[in-house]
């Protein structure tokens, strides 16, 4: 049974590779490159595919997405109805929170001012309140989020989570829902998106959001942290509030276009980290290995695990 490969912008031969090694047995043929029969590709593994590519293969029984999100796919109007896999995989949550870690340590640790001081050649300290006085907040509480804020927390910072459903996790003050919203914003200094892209979660993080966000806490302002997807975002607003002072930093590993134009004021804010959507690169080898898992879990008569609810968009 063959299995059909788009990878959108990234190096198809990455998966290939592990594919040959790994399952030497299977077809793989890859889309807008080689020739086959629609009809005989059971499995697509895609990031980006073009519009139309799934619906054309009359036979396909599963979609697996190359990554954690997948809104790429959703997006397809002619999306075909066969379930739609995303990658959970423990290198690919341990890469997105040593990122987040990385980012928080970073804006508590002045490291902004330290990089300027050396620029201008100045030895001084930069007075740095206790982790258990700086508020981090984590939207989004999936796998992902719930492994980098257990860490956040383990840190000795003062940790919430904001999740759309009830969750419960030691040493971490968790909210849900629209009820709970505002709340958990008004007692973050560090906000974390790792929200999934969804009809509600576009366009989120505006400057109503980030006007709730206070400015009396411990980091003198309000940071943003954004590894979910940049559909979140809307950058006029993002860069009012750095420029106003209602943010103090930023991390934005995601944008609303990608990659990032080059006349993008973000590439030289003084109060902003740009990433080329880095956070959690998928690791081939790693994901490939998880991907021929799920399946066999297919031809065995199983479902695939971490199916995807499309009325939800995660």
């Amino acid at each position: 049974m063959t299995i059909l490969l788009s990878t959108g912008i990234w190096p198809v031969e990455d998966w290939l590779r592990p594919l040959a090694k790994l399952a030497p047995e299977r077809r793989v043929v890859v889309a807008g490159r080689d020739d086959y029969d629609p009809a005989e590709v059971r499995y697509a593994l895609a990031w980006k595919p073009p519009e139309g590519l799934l619906a054309s293969l009359p036979n396909l029984a599963t979609i697996f997405s190359l990554g954690a999100g997948v809104d790429h796919i959703l997006t397809d109007p002619t999306l075909p109805d066969v379930p739609l896999a995303r990658i959970v995989d423990p290198d690919l949550t341990m890469r997105m929170t040593e990122w987040v870690v990385l980012q928080v340590l970073f804006h508590h640790r002045q490291t902004f001012g330290y990089m300027r001081q050396q620029r201008e050649r100045h030895w001084d300290e930069i007075r740095q309140p206790a982790a258990k006085d700086v508020r981090v907040g984590v939207m989004g509480l999936g796998v992902l989020g719930r492994d980098a804020v257990e860490v956040i927390a383990r840190l000795g910072f003062d940790t919430a989570g904001w999740s759309r459903s009830p969750q419960d996790l030691p040493g971490v003050a968790c909210f849900h829902g629209a009820h709970g919203f505002d709340a958990f914003l008004a007692r973050t200094d560090i906000l974390v998106s790792l929200l999934p892209l969804t009809p509600e979660t576009q366009g989120l993080i505006d400057r109503r959001l980030l006007a709730k966000l206070p400015r009396d806490g411990a980091l003198g302002g309000a940071v943003l942290i954004n590894a979910g997807r940049g559909g979140q975002q809307v950058e006029a607003d993002v860069l009012a509030a750095l420029d106003d002072g209602t943010l103090i930093g930023a991390s934005l590993d995601v944008f609303e276009t990608e990659p990032l134009p080059k006349d993008s004021p973000f590439w030289s804010h003084p109060k902003v980290l740009v990433y080329p959507h880095v956070a959690a690169v998928s690791d081939a080898n790693a994901l490939t290995r998880l991907i021929l898992r799920q399946i066999e879990r297919v031809e065995a008569g199983l479902p695939p695990e971490h199916l995807v609810d499309r009325a939800r968009g995660y």
